[in-house]
């Protein structure tokens, strides 16, 4: 059962009462990420987040973890470029604690100058230890060759000297002009006494004031044909070929799942069977969309031996042009969408991936994204859907790529990429 509730002072508190589990899972959104950045503060809010689990009036760092370990919960946080969410999942008699912990830290965190220097040395580290991942450098790069200068390509632990030139005062305004009320969604799902939950929240969220607003408008940033290289010494090449796709809220999205599942969402896709397993050129090849507000993407990724590399980006193309030419049978189709629906009821078999999804959705969409409506959503999935969304998203073709590794001719990938390397056959392959 669920419910959307606004209490006195403009939060909203969304419920989903699950009275057959022991747990309960509190997340406050906060719709504010990397793309509400700009150069200068770029990180900032990674930062916050991190500022947060430093130390309130009455809990050090310490004893905020472990008032939530003692009685054997999770506590966490992250940053995505649009949100930041702190989550607490503990047994149902705790909730009153899960509240207690995450008000506490929002509104009382200390923000003490000798803890803001400490904690720098340790973001530092961070973006140092994301620059020794090659697929972490590899996101980044990307997003810079989709959207270009948009903040939206902001990387989300910034760089080492807008970390390095945070101060407390900047910290402080920047959180008076994003943390508030009605910019946040305090999400809960599990077990709890529903007479008794939206007194509890009143007691530790309905004092939250705010000096005026400063609501969230997105931009629709422009998807980009840039193709970037980033050297690094290292034995494998990493590979992310940029599509377009959809933005998050729109209900094609989900014949967008079902193509990108036939086209490189697992083992049994076209590009793994195709590139790994036939030919054998890489161990991982995959697709995955990005839903966001007002733009989305479809990324393919590969990490290969560099000498295959053009061979490789040449068959994706050529695997792609044919793709968009299928004609897929109904049986395929009622496939398709039973694979759709069981990952999706899957992924909420935990409280704290169904608080997820419903602070999420109610963040951004104002609604909960119930499960009989996403089923029935996926129900009518259709050919007709399906070649539309084939028609904006795959036959455009790539349009971006990023390279991280050694041995790339950039310009021979661009040529690649934007002229026909194969003869490709116009007429529809064999039904799948």
């Amino acid at each position: 059962m669920y419910d959307i509730i606004k209490i006195s002072n403009g939060l909203r508190v969304v419920l989903e009462e699950i009275d057959y589990v022991n747990s309960v899972s509190v997340g406050l959104w906060v719709k504010n990420g990397s793309r509400n950045e700009n150069k200068d503060n770029s990180g900032i809010s990674h930062f916050i987040e991190h500022m947060f689990f430093k130390g309130t009036e009455k809990r050090n760092a310490k004893e905020i973890a472990q008032s939530i370990e003692d009685v054997g919960g999770q506590i966490n946080a992250f940053t995505a470029k649009e949100a930041t969410c702190y989550y607490v999942k503990i047994l149902d008699t705790h909730l009153d604690l899960a509240l207690d912990v995450i008000s506490d830290m929002i509104f009382n965190s200390k923000f003490d100058e000798e803890e803001i220097e400490k904690e720098k040395g340790v973001v530092i580290e961070e973006i140092n230890m994301n620059e020794d991942s090659p697929e972490d450098v590899l996101i980044e790069l990307h997003s810079k060759a989709i959207w270009g200068d948009d903040p939206i390509a902001l990387p989300i632990l910034g760089n080492e000297n807008t970390v390095d030139s945070f101060t407390k005062e900047i910290l402080l305004d920047y959180i008076s002009s994003r943390y508030i009320p009605e910019n946040c969604v305090l999400s809960i799902a599990g077990k709890f006494n529903k007479n008794d939950i939206l007194k509890l929240v009143e007691d530790y969220f309905g004092d939250w004031k705010f000096k005026g607003k400063n609501l969230i408008n997105y931009s629709a940033p422009k998807i980009l044909t840039n193709h970037l290289f980033k050297e690094k010494q290292i034995e494998q090449l990493h590979i992310s070929l940029g599509l377009t796709g959809i933005e998050l809220g729109s209900d094609d999205l989900y014949p967008l799942l079902f193509l990108n599942n036939i086209l490189g969402g697992g083992a049994s896709s076209i590009l793994f069977q195709k590139i790994r397993e036939e030919l054998g050129r890489c161990y991982s090849i995959y697709s995955y969309l990005s839903a966001l507000n007002n733009t989305g993407v479809v990324s393919i990724y590969t990490g290969l031996n560099p000498k295959y590399s053009t061979e490789v980006v040449a068959l994706i193309k050529e695997e792609l042009e044919k793709f968009t030419k299928i004609d897929i049978s109904n049986d395929r189709i009622i496939k398709g969408k039973e694979q759709l629906k069981g990952s999706y009821i899957l992924g909420l078999e935990s409280t704290s991936s169904r608080m997820f999804n419903n602070g999420k959705s109610v963040l951004f969409l104002d609604r909960i994204n119930e499960p009989e409506v996403i089923l029935k959503k996926i129900d009518t999935i259709n050919k007709d859907r399906i070649y539309s969304v084939m028609d904006r998203t795959f036959k455009k073709g790539i349009l971006n790529s990023a390279y991280v590794g050694e041995d790339v001719d950039l310009n021979l990938m661009k040529n690649i990429i934007e002229n026909t390397i194969y003869p490709f056959n116009n007429k529809p392959s064999t039904l799948i």
